[in-house]
């Protein structure tokens, strides 16, 4: 008799937990600590592995540290706002974010972007270079936790369920396969698919849409002599590891000379100009290689507890909504560093994706502590933080 007073007054009562003025629950502290931690090795590790490139390129060892510590300083207060942001303003940038994030990607198509390694991927803001993309990853999911949770009723249907964000994520895609920025329109596809399945689109839709990006994708490398060579590249890496393969065979032997216990801090060769971007997409394999198996078990110990409380927020969300914005921006850092780290263990072709926390560059960190802002908001609504 009493089932349906208590579910009204519950609904009513997260209503009220997001309406304006109404104070919170507190934020989850081991994902908060967690993320610190992260930070600080990151830190550490990135003066290790930069040190020698940034005294030969700018004559400054710690050029490379300085900027990733004003990046995490800056990531820091995006985190804070992110965390503190009032849940009906939160609710209302889906739109606004989505224009955004497509006027920068549609303006690194124009000659204001200059190509760096053959890509038009960042736009050049002063002393830094803003990657679109990372930010382009949020605005999607915040468009399709929206979009799946407020058509509930229509997203069995193909033309009213399927076709609209399906529409928007392949204009995302092509735009980065124009830059080119394969990688990019792979992790977009991965975001729409997980998140699509989470929100109760048909299977059957799912299947042939899968099957479709990968027909696409095999179909893009296969007319693409220098994505085809990676990949063959990938599959036995030191068949030309003077040439195509020369990346991913400096990480297998930055990991392999690591060892058990690791070379010591500081005492990596391969960052002494044989692992090209150590201190970016590859600084997994110098972390390995001066800290060992210890060191690497360990990153990975501390980056399986932050998903599983990012997916235990995501999980405790009663509102469909938030729970699906809190899985799609756990998807967002889970993948990058699922796949990050299959390339430097060499279990995926090469492509250019930073580990979230460690690896250098503004655009993923600010990104990243965005990401992590928003999951800490979300963690103040969730079920028995009231």
């Amino acid at each position: 008799m009493r089932s349906a007073p208590n579910a009204n007054a519950r609904r009513e009562a997260k209503v009220a937990a997001t309406a304006p003025g109404v104070k919170l629950g507190q934020p989850d502290w081991w994902l908060l600590g967690i993320t610190l931690v992260l930070l600080s090795i990151g830190l550490i590790i990135l003066l290790s592995a930069s040190g020698v490139v940034a005294e030969r390129r700018y004559n400054d060892m710690l050029y490379f540290f300085k900027r990733q510590s004003i990046f995490v300083f800056a990531g820091l207060v995006i985190m804070v706002l992110a965390a503190s942001l009032p849940r009906h303003i939160l609710n209302k940038l889906q739109y606004p974010a989505l224009l955004l994030a497509l006027f920068l990607l549609l303006l690194t198509l124009t000659p204001l972007t200059p190509r760096i390694k053959g890509a038009a991927r960042w736009i050049p803001f002063g002393p830094i270079n803003l990657q679109p993309m990372e930010f382009a990853k949020i605005a999607l999911v915040l468009y399709l936790a929206y979009f799946l949770s407020a058509k509930q009723d229509m997203i069995k249907t193909f033309s009213r369920g399927v076709i609209p964000p399906f529409a928007v994520t392949g204009l995302f895609c092509l735009i980065l396969l124009r830059q080119p920025d394969f990688g990019g329109a792979a992790v977009l596809s991965l975001l729409l698919f997980f998140m699509c399945l989470a929100g109760g689109t048909r299977l059957i839709y799912l299947g042939f849409s899968a099957l479709f990006v990968m027909g696409v994708g095999v179909m893009l490398v296969v007319q693409s002599s220098y994505r085809f060579r990676r990949l063959l590249a990938f599959r036995d890496p030191f068949k030309v590891a003077r040439d195509e393969g020369y990346q991913l065979v400096q990480s297998l032997y930055a990991l392999g000379s690591g060892g058990f216990w690791g070379q010591g801090l500081g005492d990596s060769g391969q960052k002494l100009f044989f692992l090209p971007d150590a201190h970016t997409d590859f600084i997994m394999a110098i972390l390995g290689e001066e800290m060992g198996f210890i060191g690497v078990s360990l990153v990975f110990l501390l980056l399986a507890f932050f998903f599983w409380r990012s997916v235990r927020v995501a999980l405790s969300q009663e509102n469909l909504r938030d729970r699906l914005t809190a899985f799609g921006l756990t998807l967002i850092l889970g993948l990058s560093m699922l796949l990050n780290m299959a390339v430097v263990l060499g279990a995926a072709p090469p492509k250019g994706l930073p580990m979230p926390f460690l690896s250098y560059g503004g655009s993923s960190m600010l990104a990243t502590m965005c990401c992590v802002g928003l999951l800490l908001n979300y963690s103040r609504t969730a079920r028995g933080n009231a």
